[in-house]
C-alpha cells in the first residue's frame, strides 16, 4: 500500500480494508493471498490473513488508513482495496460509508484524485451503492469509478450489475484473462483492462482473446488499456503498439 504502484493502469494503492476470500478461478493465483502469506507477512495487518498463497476469509478493516489519500497533495489515480474487496460480505457497512465519505472528502476539497474501486462481487456493489447514493446526493461522485473483474465468459453476467451501479466511470478488469469472452456486452461502459497472468504457474492468454476484445472497444468508443501478456511476454504491445487508453476525463 502506498503513493506509488507497480500496477500499469493506477498510480497508487489504498488499503483500508484486507482480507478476501477467492471466489471464482481468477482467484486461484491472487497476487495479493500470495503477498499477505509472504514478504506482508510479518506485518500486524496481514499476519495470518493467508497461508500458502490463499486468504483465509478473514477481513479486517484498518480505520487508521482511512486518511491516507487526504495526506497526498499530488492528484493520484488510486486503486481502492488492492490486498481486499471492498464489497465483501463482511466489510460492515459503516466502513463502506466511511471509505466512500473519505473518496468525497477528496473531491470536495478538489485533490485531484480518482478511485478505482474493482470488485468481484459486483451484486453487491450495485445494491449497496445506490442506497449510499440514495438521499445523499443527486449524481455520483465524479472520482469515484467502480468495476468488476470478470475471466470467463461464465462471469460475464458480472458486467450487467456493473451496468446497474451509478459511478462516474463503470470498468471491467478482464485479468487474468482465462478464454474467450464472446458474451460481454460493453453497454454502458467505460472502460476495460485486459492482461495475462503472470508468476509462477501462470494460464496461458490467448491473443485472439485479446484482439477480440480490443476491437470491441474501438467498434463501440470504449477505452482500451493492455496491462500484460502476464509469463507469455515481458512486454504489453499487442500489434506494435501499446494500449494505455484511460476513460473520459470527470
Amino acid at each position: 500500500m502506498g503513493d506509488k504502484s507497480n500496477i500499469g493502469w493506477t498510480d497508487a494503492t489504498w488499503n483500508p480494508v484486507v482480507g478476501c476470500k477467492a471466489v471464482s478461478e481468477g482467484c486461484d493465483h491472487c497476487y495479493a493471498a500470495a503477498l499477505a502469506s509472504g514478504r506482508l507477512a510479518h506485518l500486524p495487518a496481514y499476519t495470518g490473513l493467508a497461508k500458502d498463497g490463499i486468504f483465509t476469509g478473514e477481513i479486517r478493516t484498518a480505520p487508521g488508513r482511512l486518511d491516507q489519500p487526504l495526506r497526498w497533495t499530488r492528484p493520484r489515480r488510486i486503486f481502492v482495496n488492492s490486498m481486499s474487496d471492498l464489497f465483501h460480505p463482511d466489510v460492515p457497512d459503516d466502513f463502506r460509508v466511511s471509505v466512500f465519505d473519505v473518496m468525497a472528502t477528496a473531491w470536495a476539497n478538489e485533490m485531484g484524485h480518482q478511485f478505482q474501486v474493482l470488485t468481484k462481487r459486483p451484486r453487491i456493489m450495485a445494491t449497496w451503492v445506490a442506497d449510499y447514493y440514495n438521499g445523499r446526493c443527486e449524481m455520483p461522485y465524479p472520482n469515484v469509478w467502480l468495476g468488476s473483474s470478470i475471466e470467463l465468459d461464465k462471469y460475464a453476467f458480472r458486467a450487467d450489475y456493473v451496468r446497474g451501479t451509478p459511478a462516474a466511470v463503470r470498468f471491467l478488469s478482464l485479468e487474468p484473462l482465462l478464454g474467450p469472452l464472446p458474451s460481454l456486452d460493453l453497454t454502458d461502459i467505460d472502460w476495460v483492462i485486459v492482461g495475462g497472468e503472470s508468476g509462477r504457474g501462470a494460464r496461458p492468454m490467448d491473443a485472439a482473446w485479446v484482439r477480440d476484445l480490443r476491437d470491441q472497444c474501438v467498434e463501440v468508443g470504449v477505452a482500451f488499456f493492455f496491462k500484460q501478456w502476464g509469463a507469455q511476454a515481458p512486454d504489453n504491445e499487442l500489434d506494435g503498439r501499446r494500449w494505455e487508453e484511460y476513460p473520459r476525463d470527470n
